[in-house]
């Protein structure tokens, strides 16, 4: 055994949960129909069709950060701002069969590109689409969260009370630590079934719930619902 054999059998479970993950969401999007396609999602502005076609160009794009760190020519996520939009907004309109087959393809490519990547590459740093330097095996999470999120903001039954227990527990403190960073609110959240607690800027009152339905809030996907304590008005996180 070598020692990098802890760590790529940890890349390995996390591309098994990625993998579990993609085929819950091609399960309910398989389901849909045409019509079910140009109805609203939980997102604002954003159709079902529209939430498809990002999840599939976010997977190409998450191919571009893995290239980058084989090769070590740096390739951005994406290639602008402007085109990025510009592939959501075509995409959106495809009927059903075309959403599906391009999700699948996509959401293929990344995890053979994944499942093949040197040991070494995991350690290389690149950029997200803010700018942020992060180490290659990050982008294992952050496909993760796009599946998983944009599985709820489908609106077609899949809820943040479906997310597995281990997604819950790594996202909540990540939500707490990114509003943290947010000026002019404070509170404390304290999961009333995990026991994870977390305060967020100068804490002035303290919420309480499942821990779902707190990462729930805490990024948008939810009013509130099953929480106790003053909510204040958070802002979408993804």
């Amino acid at each position: 055994m070598t020692s990098d054999a802890p760590e790529l059998t940890e890349i390995a479970t996390q591309l098994d949960t990625v993998a579990a993950a993609t085929t819950r969401l091609l399960d309910t999007v398989s389901a849909l129909t045409d019509a079910d396609l140009v109805e609203p999602s939980l997102l604002p502005g954003w159709t079902r069709g529209h939430v498809l076609a990002h999840t599939a160009r976010n997977a190409d794009s998450l191919v571009n950060l893995l290239l980058w760190a084989r090769t070590g020519i740096e390739t951005p996520q994406y290639a602008s701002a402007f085109l990025r939009d510009a592939d959501i907004e075509a995409g959106a309109p495809r009927p059903l069969r075309e959403q599906f087959e391009d999700l699948t393809a996509a959401s293929e490519r990344w995890l053979a590109l994944a499942r093949v990547m040197p040991a070494e590459s995991w350690q290389a740093i690149v950029r997200n689409r803010q700018g942020g330097e992060l180490p290659a095996s990050r982008v294992l999470w952050m496909r993760l969260l796009e599946v998983e999120i944009h599985h709820v903001d489908l609106n077609v039954g899949y809820t943040y009370r479906d997310w597995p227990a281990a997604f819950v527990a790594r996202l909540l403190p990540q939500a707490v630590a990114d509003l943290s960073a947010k000026e002019g609110i404070g509170f404390t959240v304290t999961a009333t079934d995990i026991g994870y607690t977390g305060a967020v800027g100068d804490p002035e009152t303290e919420i309480t719930g499942p821990a779902a339905a707190l990462a729930a809030w805490l990024i948008g996907r939810s009013p509130g619902d099953g929480l106790t304590g003053e909510l204040p008005d958070l802002a979408a996180w993804k």
